[in-house]
Protein backbone atom coordinates (compact mmCIF):
# COMPACT_ATOMS: atom_id res chain seq x y z
CA UNK A 1 0.00 0.00 0.00
CA UNK A 2 1.17 3.40 -0.76
CA UNK A 3 0.07 6.61 1.33
CA UNK A 4 -0.35 9.84 -0.43
CA UNK A 5 0.01 12.36 2.48
CA UNK A 6 -3.21 14.76 2.32
CA UNK A 7 -2.74 17.96 4.44
CA UNK A 8 -5.29 19.68 2.78
CA UNK A 9 -3.25 21.42 0.04
CA UNK A 10 -0.82 19.93 -3.09
CA UNK A 11 -1.55 18.19 -6.29
CA UNK A 12 -3.21 15.40 -4.55
CA UNK A 13 -5.47 14.25 -7.12
CA UNK A 14 -3.35 14.70 -10.36
CA UNK A 15 -0.73 11.92 -7.87
CA UNK A 16 -3.71 9.77 -7.01
CA UNK A 17 -4.67 9.48 -10.11
CA UNK A 18 -1.03 8.86 -12.43
CA UNK A 19 -0.51 6.03 -9.53
CA UNK A 20 -3.55 4.62 -9.68
CA UNK A 21 -3.38 4.26 -13.06
CA UNK A 22 -0.18 2.47 -12.77
CA UNK A 23 -1.84 -0.31 -10.51
CA UNK A 24 -1.13 1.03 -6.98
CA UNK A 25 -2.53 0.27 -4.05
CA UNK A 26 -3.28 3.92 -3.27
CA UNK A 27 -4.75 5.20 0.49
CA UNK A 28 -4.67 8.90 0.92
CA UNK A 29 -3.81 9.56 4.76
CA UNK A 30 -4.07 12.50 6.73
CA UNK A 31 -4.11 10.42 10.01
CA UNK A 32 -0.28 9.71 10.85
CA UNK A 33 -1.29 6.37 12.05
CA UNK A 34 -2.18 5.57 8.09
CA UNK A 35 2.04 6.41 7.80
CA UNK A 36 2.95 3.27 10.05
CA UNK A 37 0.91 1.00 7.50
CA UNK A 38 1.83 1.92 4.59
CA UNK A 39 4.92 0.03 2.10
CA UNK A 40 5.82 4.22 0.63
CA UNK A 41 5.12 7.16 0.75
CA UNK A 42 4.66 10.26 -1.28
CA UNK A 43 4.31 13.79 -0.45
CA UNK A 44 2.70 16.09 -2.68
CA UNK A 45 3.05 19.37 -3.11
CA UNK A 46 2.05 23.40 -4.69
CA UNK A 47 1.86 26.46 -2.71
CA UNK A 48 4.07 27.95 -0.29
CA UNK A 49 6.45 25.94 2.10
CA UNK A 50 5.33 27.81 4.88
CA UNK A 51 1.85 26.40 4.54
CA UNK A 52 2.97 23.23 3.92
CA UNK A 53 4.92 22.83 6.96
CA UNK A 54 2.55 24.27 8.70
CA UNK A 55 -0.46 21.97 7.60
CA UNK A 56 1.43 19.00 8.28
CA UNK A 57 2.56 19.87 11.68
CA UNK A 58 -1.12 20.81 12.67
CA UNK A 59 -2.07 17.41 11.31
CA UNK A 60 1.00 15.33 13.31
CA UNK A 61 2.14 14.44 10.11
CA UNK A 62 5.18 16.21 10.41
CA UNK A 63 6.58 13.98 12.43
CA UNK A 64 5.23 10.62 10.97
CA UNK A 65 7.06 11.69 7.83
CA UNK A 66 10.22 11.63 9.54
CA UNK A 67 9.37 8.47 11.11
CA UNK A 68 8.50 7.17 8.30
CA UNK A 69 11.29 8.10 6.67
CA UNK A 70 13.89 6.50 8.95
CA UNK A 71 12.40 3.19 8.35
CA UNK A 72 13.68 3.23 5.01
CA UNK A 73 10.70 1.89 3.20
CA UNK A 74 10.86 4.27 0.22
CA UNK A 75 10.08 8.07 -0.04
CA UNK A 76 8.88 10.29 -2.66
CA UNK A 77 8.82 14.09 -2.64
CA UNK A 78 7.51 16.20 -5.03
CA UNK A 79 7.51 19.72 -5.45
CA UNK A 80 6.83 21.25 -2.53
CA UNK A 81 7.06 17.83 -1.04
CA UNK A 82 10.80 18.41 -2.36
CA UNK A 83 11.26 21.72 -0.89
CA UNK A 84 10.09 20.51 2.76
CA UNK A 85 12.96 17.64 2.68
CA UNK A 86 14.95 20.63 3.81
CA UNK A 87 16.40 22.79 6.57
CA UNK A 88 14.32 26.27 5.67
CA UNK A 89 13.03 28.46 2.96
CA UNK A 90 13.60 31.75 2.34
CA UNK A 91 9.96 32.05 0.65
CA UNK A 92 8.06 34.93 2.40
CA UNK A 93 11.01 34.93 4.98
CA UNK A 94 9.86 31.73 6.36
CA UNK A 95 10.41 31.02 10.02
CA UNK A 96 9.39 27.34 9.50
CA UNK A 97 11.73 25.10 9.81
CA UNK A 98 11.35 21.97 7.31
CA UNK A 99 11.82 17.93 7.67
CA UNK A 100 15.78 18.78 7.76
CA UNK A 101 16.47 15.64 5.95
CA UNK A 102 18.51 17.30 3.70
CA UNK A 103 20.91 19.92 4.83
CA UNK A 104 20.65 23.18 2.45
CA UNK A 105 18.23 26.20 2.33
CA UNK A 106 15.36 26.64 -0.19
CA UNK A 107 15.73 29.84 -2.54
CA UNK A 108 14.24 31.90 -5.18
CA UNK A 109 15.01 32.25 -8.65
CA UNK A 110 16.83 35.25 -9.44
CA UNK A 111 14.86 35.94 -12.68
CA UNK A 112 18.54 35.97 -14.76
CA UNK A 113 17.81 36.84 -18.31
CA UNK A 114 14.98 38.49 -17.88
CA UNK A 115 13.37 35.20 -17.47
CA UNK A 116 10.05 35.03 -15.82
CA UNK A 117 9.43 33.61 -12.07
CA UNK A 118 7.84 31.14 -11.38
CA UNK A 119 8.99 28.40 -13.99
CA UNK A 120 5.76 27.61 -15.44
CA UNK A 121 6.08 24.66 -18.52
CA UNK A 122 8.26 22.12 -19.85
CA UNK A 123 12.14 21.99 -18.93
CA UNK A 124 14.81 19.40 -19.46
CA UNK A 125 16.66 17.19 -17.24
CA UNK A 126 19.63 16.11 -17.09
CA UNK A 127 20.66 13.45 -15.24
CA UNK A 128 23.88 13.71 -12.73
CA UNK A 129 23.23 10.63 -11.01
CA UNK A 130 23.46 7.75 -13.58
CA UNK A 131 22.74 5.07 -10.83
CA UNK A 132 19.34 6.91 -9.52
CA UNK A 133 16.36 4.19 -9.75
CA UNK A 134 13.83 6.69 -10.21
CA UNK A 135 15.90 7.60 -14.06
CA UNK A 136 16.02 3.85 -15.12
CA UNK A 137 15.39 3.86 -18.85
CA UNK A 138 14.70 7.48 -18.75
CA UNK A 139 16.78 9.29 -21.18
CA UNK A 140 18.92 12.48 -19.66
CA UNK A 141 18.00 15.40 -21.13
CA UNK A 142 14.20 14.36 -21.30
CA UNK A 143 11.63 17.24 -20.46
CA UNK A 144 9.45 16.94 -17.35
CA UNK A 145 6.80 20.05 -16.50
CA UNK A 146 7.93 22.60 -13.59
CA UNK A 147 5.69 25.01 -12.03
CA UNK A 148 7.83 26.76 -9.07
CA UNK A 149 9.63 30.09 -7.56
CA UNK A 150 11.90 28.40 -5.04
CA UNK A 151 14.51 25.58 -5.54
CA UNK A 152 16.63 23.99 -2.96
CA UNK A 153 20.51 24.38 -2.87
CA UNK A 154 21.38 21.34 -1.63
CA UNK A 155 25.00 21.31 0.79
CA UNK A 156 25.90 17.87 -0.06
CA UNK A 157 26.62 17.65 -3.88
CA UNK A 158 26.59 13.73 -3.78
CA UNK A 159 22.84 13.51 -3.52
CA UNK A 160 21.66 15.61 -6.74
CA UNK A 161 20.06 13.43 -8.98
CA UNK A 162 19.51 15.59 -11.62
CA UNK A 163 19.97 19.19 -12.29
CA UNK A 164 17.80 21.98 -14.85
CA UNK A 165 18.81 25.13 -16.57
CA UNK A 166 16.27 28.69 -15.64
CA UNK A 167 18.68 31.13 -15.40
CA UNK A 168 20.44 29.03 -13.61
CA UNK A 169 21.55 25.61 -12.77
CA UNK A 170 19.70 23.81 -10.30
CA UNK A 171 19.35 20.28 -8.44
CA UNK A 172 15.87 19.14 -9.85
CA UNK A 173 15.75 15.92 -8.27
CA UNK A 174 17.75 14.27 -5.39
CA UNK A 175 18.07 10.77 -3.97
CA UNK A 176 19.86 9.40 -0.86
CA UNK A 177 18.98 5.95 0.27
CA UNK A 178 15.36 5.65 0.11
CA UNK A 179 14.67 8.80 -0.25
CA UNK A 180 13.54 10.42 -3.53
CA UNK A 181 12.32 13.96 -4.20
CA UNK A 182 11.50 15.97 -7.73
CA UNK A 183 10.97 19.93 -8.30
CA UNK A 184 8.83 18.85 -11.55
CA UNK A 185 5.40 17.10 -11.45
CA UNK A 186 5.90 13.61 -12.70
CA UNK A 187 2.03 13.23 -12.49
CA UNK A 188 1.74 16.11 -15.16
CA UNK A 189 4.48 14.99 -17.25
CA UNK A 190 3.04 12.67 -19.64
CA UNK A 191 4.79 9.02 -20.55
CA UNK A 192 7.85 10.59 -19.43
CA UNK A 193 6.46 11.33 -15.97
CA UNK A 194 4.59 8.38 -15.68
CA UNK A 195 7.41 5.75 -16.61
CA UNK A 196 9.63 7.80 -13.70
CA UNK A 197 6.74 6.79 -11.13
CA UNK A 198 6.32 3.19 -12.62
CA UNK A 199 10.40 3.30 -11.44
CA UNK A 200 9.56 4.38 -7.69
CA UNK A 201 6.75 1.44 -7.79
CA UNK A 202 9.15 -0.88 -8.15
CA UNK A 203 11.04 -0.18 -5.52
CA UNK A 204 8.27 -1.40 -3.03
Amino acid sequence: MIAVIDYGAGNLRNVVKALTFLGADIQVAADPALLKEADALVLPGVGAFDDCIHALERQALLRATRDFIDTGKPFLGICVGYQALFERSDEFNSQASGLGVFEGDVIRFSGKGGLKVPQIGWNKVDIAEQGCPLFRGIPSGSHFYFVHSFYPQPKDPSIIASTTEYGECFASAVWRDNVFATQFHPEKSQKTGLALLKNFLELI
